[in-house]
């Protein structure tokens, strides 16, 4: 159990702070994109990563609160390279528009954070018409990722360093519907349970990493992907789960704290202990294991081909 604080083989634990897991590493030169980096575990993310010395591109929603959270952090951290920029997740326009922002500004892409997410909220339909859960959680996520690919890789060619792709998943992958991604029923209203939904979108982010990893073997790149468990959170993510939310607001003594919460994040997007090592799960700073749909990787095939139907004519 996380709370007795054993070291795994990484030498880290589930108590790890973000701080801890990434002592020593020299960030100086890196540019990460985290997105949702105005609330919870994203604040500690960009500032830990702006702490090792990383260019931190927060990607917001609110750009008056992501303003905020930077000045916040260069009061701590005054040489900190931190910009801020808008992007929704739920709708298609906004990712494009801040992945074309972004290019425009001729930097490198080392590290891509894909933290921003929402938890189980009643059924709702994204700006785009898609069940807003896996709109907000994958679509969102698989279309910006695919919009910097080219960056990333020209920055890992160029840079001779590997680039890492990490996405926020949840041990909650493993109890979404029985079928795992239900592809012929994203938008049924009827059907429709919040905390399984969630649960597909978490399978979803992981089997992301999956098939990113293997298109990144056959062609060479030096790009890593994975997924990880942050962990049970007091943060405002949870504000809609119901019954999960009841338990974890009863229960904040077994909770992560922020810090412990963005390690993982941290640990994988940092640590070289991690180099080379691609489309794997993590939790508590160590290397975890998916559920069997989870390491599908033809279910991860279907996936991607399923989300390109969205994300291509939207």
């Amino acid at each position: 159990m996380w709370i007795c604080g054993l070291n795994g083989k990484s030498g880290f634990s589930a108590r790890s702070t973000a701080e801890q897991v990434t002592k020593g590493v020299d960030g100086k030169g890196l540019v990460a994109i985290v997105t949702g980096s105005s609330n919870g575990i994203g604040i500690e993310t960009a500032r830990v990563l702006a702490l090792r010395g990383v260019h931190v591109i927060m990607g917001v929603r609110n750009c008056k609160a992501g303003e905020k959270v930077k000045e916040a952090i260069l009061k701590k951290i005054p040489g900190a390279k931190i910009d801020v920029m808008e992007i929704d997740l739920n709708t298609f326009a906004s990712i494009r528009k801040f992945a074309a922002a972004f290019i425009a500004t001729g930097l490198p892409l080392n590290i891509l954070v894909n933290n921003a997410g929402i938890m189980s909220p009643p059924f709702t339909l994204s700006k785009d018409g898609i069940e807003q859960q896996f709109a907000v959680n994958h679509l969102g996520p698989f279309l910006l990722t695919n919009l910097l690919l080219d960056t990333m890789k020209t920055t890992a060619r160029n840079c001779g360093k590997e680039g890492r792709i990490v996405n926020i998943g949840s041990e909650l992958h493993k109890f979404g519907y029985k079928e795992g991604i239900r592809f012929d029923k994203i938008n049924d209203k009827d059907s429709y349970v919040p905390n399984s939904a969630y649960g597909q979108s978490k399978l979803c982010n992981t089997l992301h990493c999956l098939e990113l990893t293997r298109q990144f073997k056959e062609e060479g790149v030096n790009i890593t992907a994975n997924s990880l468990h942050p962990g049970l959170i007091a943060t405002n993510i949870s504000q809609n789960s119901g019954i999960l939310g009841c338990f974890m607001g009863c229960t904040q003594f077994l909770l992560k704290n922020i810090p412990q919460g963005s390690s993982t994040t941290c640990y994988l997007a940092l640590n070289p202990k991690v180099d080379g090592v691609s489309g794997e799960y993590f939790a508590d700073n160590n290397m975890s294991k998916a559920s069997k749909m989870g390491r599908d990787s033809e279910l991860a095939k279907k996936l991607w081909e399923f989300s390109l139907t969205f994300t291509e004519t939207k």
